[in-house]
């Protein structure tokens, strides 16, 4: 047992390294050690599922990071009141977060409030692991448009975790990712700021966490017109991702569609495109053609298409992404608005009746 507590140390180690193969192999490797010395419904059995649900959500492995979060639940409801100790009830919380969480990644956003809801209530009844419901419920508002409910519980989540922590660091970029969909580019700069530079400082400028906060801050920057700095920051973290990561992940075709905007903003209609395309197709691949980020990468490259005057195109892909918003989002959530109002605007042109 003692050599599965260090292969879940490492595992973890790893993690917070960024080192997802590496942080994989041993946490596999310390479950099996635990299955067969403690049995399959043990609390250090649930523990590293949990663990390799993140392992796997971080490597965009959807799928199998619900199966991992669910496992878990699954172990720590079984077992019930016969394991209720402070570090039991601080599983069944991170059970519980990470089911949310990656249901909301896999763009089931109503499945993931269920039990992002679920593991905020057990976050308040124990105390155990209250900032992270607290930001993964968060996340989720934002996603599903309630803005002003996903400022209130990060900035509840940041009164409560310490001021240059990795947790203050995500609730930072948090923070500025919602300045971001709000449209208040200036606003946003210093959290996204922060973010970046508590980041760098526990984990320096390779990590893919550090990565992500400065892909963010440029994002801002875009909203600003600062293209030349933010299309740097983009560039360079590609790379970098792509050496992490192989050719298809998430932030690759996240950062795809930001540097297409950017082309697109500097007059670079074919090299936007291209980008668009490539953005589209990754994320179909990664998330499905269902998920809302599929769909939100089809609206933006149909508004570039309309303003070429391709309205037959635009019409075409806005219908796709439509379809796919509607099924997902609020009425009123701003990323389906946007979308009926392209739609509308595609079908006037070619003399359309409005959908």
């Amino acid at each position: 047992m003692d050599e599965g507590i260090a292969l879940h140390e490492r595992a973890s180690a790893a993690c917070s390294a960024g080192q997802w193969g590496e942080a994989e192999q041993a946490a596999r490797l310390a479950l099996a050690i635990f299955e067969s010395g403690d049995g399959v419904d043990s609390p250090d059995v649930a523990n590293l599922s949990n663990l390799l649900s993140e392992i796997a959500e971080a490597q965009g492995q959807y799928a199998a990071a619900e199966a991992h979060a669910r496992r878990a639940w699954e172990i720590m409801e079984r077992l019930g009141n016969r394991c209720e100790s402070p570090e039991a009830e601080s599983i069944r919380g991170d059970a519980l977060i990470r089911l949310g969480t990656t249901l909301r990644a896999a763009g089931r956003y109503a499945e993931a409030e269920t039990w992002l809801i679920r593991a905020l209530d057990h976050a308040e009844r124990t105390g155990r692991e209250l900032p992270a419901a607290l930001n993964a419920l968060g996340v989720l508002c934002k996603y599903t448009g309630k803005f002003a409910a996903a400022e209130k519980l990060y900035r509840a989540a940041l009164a409560l975790v310490a001021a240059d922590s990795a947790e203050a660091a995500t609730l930072y970029h948090n923070l500025g990712g919602l300045a971001h969909v709000r449209g208040e580019f200036a606003a946003g700069l210093a959290d996204a700021r922060r973010a970046y530079e508590i980041r760098y400082r526990l984990r320096g400028t390779e990590h893919p966490e550090t990565l992500s906060d400065a892909c963010s801050y440029a994002t801002l920057l875009d909203g600003l017109g600062r293209f030349d700095e933010s299309e740097v920051i983009y560039q360079a973290a590609l790379i970098r991702f792509e050496e992490l990561f192989g050719s298809e992940h998430l932030e690759i075709a996240v950062n795809l569609s930001n540097v297409a905007a950017v082309r697109w903003a500097r007059g670079d209609a074919a090299g936007a495109e291209e980008l668009y395309r490539r953005a589209a197709v990754m994320k179909g691949k990664l998330l499905g053609v269902s998920h809302p980020e599929t769909a939100l990468t089809l609206h933006n490259y149909a508004s570039m298409l309309v303003e070429l005057g391709r309205v037959g195109e635009a019409r075409d892909l806005e219908l796709k992404a439509l379809t796919v918003l509607e099924a997902a989002l609020d009425p009123f959530h701003p990323w389906r608005v946007a979308a009926r109002a392209l739609l509308k605007r595609s079908e006037e042109a070619l003399g359309l009746a409005a959908a």
